[in-house]
């Protein structure tokens, strides 16, 4: 009889262990996947892991990986301080929705002023876009108890009606003859987030990134505040007896995912995105709770899993053009990795025994 045995404590071993296994488990089943669709699986894999960063055009895919990883481990550190403290902030796609408005807004109204003064306005409208925007199910939470997760993903739906309304209404480009979406502002230079190193895919929003990875690294292992969290997180009771206030912690951590997850919308549009449109937002928010538990909610772990989602995204890229594969497929692809990092997380805390179980 294979049955599952609680173990005396988590194994530190397969915690490391189960992401790399998740990787292989979604590397195979997904080849099958692509089987399916009737495509060669090696070669779907191959072109995925392989292409972004030794083929033929690596050249121009490896700066991607930094302008497709930076937005994802921004927005995963942020969601990986609630989540060790057991609070879930499911909207962060929201968030970075309502970032990249308010921070484009600013730059918008200034427009044509050239200003050294308008891009930084722009980070702090973008973070605190966020901010504002993750604070509704933080005090909906601490005033009322309701469910932070339910709140923070019901207000994605009503931010992507906002990004819709604001592409054909107020921000809509006078000169654009119509079309929906926002003046350029690739094409306003004090509005701009250009690569701060030509050709390198290096912005701004990539310095936002490493700052944030070393600041959560910081807080939570040389911070009072840090010690709160994971502690909230492991024991709840014992956060209370210690002092922690639950109240304050929510606020917080909701706080600074909803802050983090506007920077990165607000770096987005100014930047690689260039624009507010209907179709601004590619679901990085969503993504990014796969880069959290991904990266184990460590701050490093976080940065190589924000690496590897990235390099999906534009291996994926490439094998729909070149291979005629699906969209929906490989965002397939990059679900599988969540679905077995959560099922083989399972034995970071059980082990397969074999057996009758000892009688008591």
């Amino acid at each position: 009889m294979i049955r599952l045995e609680k173990r005396p404590q988590p194994s530190r071993v397969w915690s490391m262990a189960t992401p790399l296994l998740a990787v292989l488990a979604t590397m195979v089943m997904g080849g099958l996947l692509f089987a399916t669709l009737g495509k060669n699986p090696v070669e779907a894999i191959r072109t995925i892991f392989w292409e972004p960063l030794f083929g033929e055009f690596a050249f121009y895919y490896r700066p991607q990986l930094l302008v497709k990883g930076a937005p994802l481990v921004l927005i995963a550190i942020g969601l990986s301080l609630g989540f060790r403290a057991g609070i879930w902030n499911i909207g962060a796609e929201g968030q970075y929705i309502i970032g990249a408005l308010t921070g484009a807004g600013v730059g918008l109204a200034f427009y044509p002023t050239d200003s050294w003064v308008i891009f930084p306005l722009m980070v702090l409208a973008g973070a605190l876009g966020g901010w504002a925007w993750a604070m509704i199910p933080a005090v909906l939470k601490t005033r009322f108890g309701t469910n932070e997760i339910l709140v923070s993903l019901m207000l994605v739906y009503v931010a992507e009606q906002l990004l819709a309304s604001m592409s054909l209404g107020l921000m809509k480009n006078p000169e654009g003859f119509g079309f929906p979406g926002s003046r350029n502002l690739q094409q306003y230079e004090s509005a701009h987030n250009a690569e701060l190193i030509a050709g390198t895919g290096m912005h701004w929003g990539v310095v936002a990134a490493m700052i944030a990875v070393i600041f959560s690294y910081v807080l939570l292992n040389r911070h009072m505040l840090g010690y709160h969290i994971r502690l909230t997180g492991e024991a709840p009771r014992a956060a209370r007896f210690a002092g922690v206030k639950p109240a304050r912690l929510v606020l917080f951590c909701l706080g600074m995912s909803g802050a983090l997850a506007g920077l990165a919308g607000m770096f987005e549009v100014s930047g690689p995105s260039g624009q507010v449109s209907i179709d601004f937002n590619v679901g990085y928010g969503f993504t990014a709770i796969i880069v959290a538990f991904l990266g184990r909610l460590h701050p490093v772990g976080i940065l190589l899993a924000g690496a590897l989602m990235a390099l999906t995204y534009i291996g994926g890229d490439i094998a729909q053009g070149n291979l005629g594969l699906p969209s929906s497929a490989i965002q397939v692809f990059q679900g599988m990795l969540l679905f077995f990092l959560l099922a083989l997380d399972l034995l970071t805390n059980y082990r397969i025994a074999i057996g009758k179980p000892e009688a008591l």
